[in-house]
């Protein structure tokens, strides 16, 4: 049986890699605008990944979260926190902003920037606290 504090360290992989891959797709979908392929997969993956990123922080903040920590590896967890909460909403935004594009079929606007834009920031948003969540595992031997 898998402990429960594993599930945190279970979960964050997926959601990094379709959110990261998503926003790849769309970027190499507006320099290939022949291919609507690399959109319609962009679409379906971040909604998977923001999905995958809802479990994410859920895990992270109610059982990862849990684990007492102080001095610098707290302040480290308490910016780790704070950047997956960005990370989440620009997510979530990002994703609600992209189905409001496609049902109202004005994904091929230019309105298609917004949440690209937000995407980007959520990649950005990710990657800092993959490097943060990475320190605390590394740096302090933080283990669940």
């Amino acid at each position: 049986m898998i402990p429960v504090s594993h599930f945190h360290p279970l979960s964050v992989h997926f959601p990094i890699a379709l959110i990261t891959v998503a926003f790849l797709f769309d970027l190499v979908a507006l320099l290939y605008k022949k291919e609507p392929c690399l959109s319609t997969a962009a679409y379906y993956l971040q909604i998977l990944g923001m999905l995958g990123a809802i479990a994410a922080w859920g895990t992270g903040h109610f059982i990862a979260g849990t684990t007492q920590m102080e001095g610098e590896a707290m302040q480290i967890k308490e910016q780790h926190e704070l950047f997956a909460t960005f990370a989440l909403i620009a997510v979530i935004v990002a994703t609600v902003a992209r189905i409001i594009l496609v049902y109202q079929k004005t994904e091929n606007t230019l309105y298609k920037y917004i949440p690209f834009g937000l995407s980007l920031l959520s990649v950005i948003f990710i990657t800092v606290t993959g490097f943060l969540g990475g320190k605390l595992v590394i740096d302090f031997m933080i283990q669940l």
